[in-house]
């Protein structure tokens, strides 16, 4: 992991909203990227996976095994519930050298027992944490790395563009980072979703945006921060549920009660599980009150995109 030893190989697993923008960004580098994504494995999505893959000039490959074979650097990005299961099918097949980082949002203790995992392959673990939503900063996305291998990695993807930090040099320090801002960054998205949308039925929710604008003006709430943080729970609450999951065992793992981060699965999970009732999905341009009024009002209808 040096400049006479740079990185030309990439295997991403999960080719999600993170794993693909990091892999278009790095194969628009020159960098050779191979992507698994199990929503190849339903019909009904391979396509679109498909489509996705050549527009950003990667690889697809039929297997996670197939993707890393050979490559340098092994990239996780799943769901958190998916995390430590593709570290443990990927322990049998990665050979000595490779490098595995974990970018998933998990306990400290679950990044833990992937790294365990792999230990007997010979591939070096890093526990990595993205601190940030990843679309608008792409490559530059703050990442935390954690583990033994954690500063070799950074300077392989430093030179190509990636905003990466070294927090410690063993595994779960960096998730543990991640997991305890989430439950400030989902409780306060959980919070909104459930303030307006209690404010909505009482015809209140303007006069209640006033008087948070007042307590808290550089928040935004009187501009897009309620749409945005409401949007955020329409789009990805089951993958949020999941992440919020990870941050429960977090606390408890240390005998902290996880009284509030229960609740935000909750209200994350809550808000899809009611939209997909009426057969709803996130569709932009996105506004919180109309997807309120018609969870409230089923008589109400939303024109959804043609699938």
């Amino acid at each position: 992991m040096t400049a006479s030893n740079p990185l030309t190989s990439v295997a991403l697993i999960g080719f999600g909203e993170a794993g693909g923008i990091i892999g278009q960004d790095l194969a628009a580098q020159g960098i050779h990227v191979r992507v698994y994504d199990r929503l190849l494995d339903d019909p009904a999505r391979r396509d679109a996976i498909l489509i996705k893959a050549t527009a950003t000039q990667v690889e697809v490959c039929d297997s996670a095994a197939a993707a890393a074979l050979g490559v340098q650097l092994v990239i996780s990005a799943v769901t958190a519930g998916s995390a430590l299961s593709v570290a443990t099918e990927l322990a049998v097949r990665l050979q000595p050298g490779q490098v595995f980082m974990d970018i998933n949002s998990v306990a400290p203790t679950t990044k833990q027992a992937a790294g365990s995992a792999l230990q007997a392959s010979g591939a070096h673990y890093v526990d990595a944490a993205v601190m940030a939503p990843v679309p608008p900063q792409r490559l530059k996305t703050p990442i935390l790395l954690g583990g033994d291998h954690a500063a070799a990695l950074a300077r392989w993807l430093e030179p190509l563009g990636f905003n990466v930090n070294v927090v410690a040099d063993r595994i779960g320090v960096a998730s543990a980072i991640k997991m305890c801002r989430s439950i400030m960054i989902k409780g306060l998205e959980a919070l909104t979703t459930e303030c307006l949308s209690t404010a909505r039925q009482y015809g209140a929710e303007d006069l209640v945006l006033a008087s948070l604008h007042k307590s808290f003006p550089q928040m935004g709430w009187n501009a897009q921060q309620p749409h945005y943080l409401i949007s955020r729970v329409a789009e990805h609450g089951r993958r949020r549920a999941e992440e919020m999951e990870e941050v429960a065992r977090t606390a408890a793992d240390v005998g902290v009660e996880p009284n509030m981060s229960r609740a935000i699965v909750a209200t994350q999970r809550g808000l899809v599980d009611a939209m997909a009732r009426q057969g709803l999905v996130y569709a932009e341009p996105f506004e919180w009150q109309r997807l309120i009024d018609v969870l409230h009002r089923p008589d109400l209808r939303i024109e959804q995109p043609d699938k």
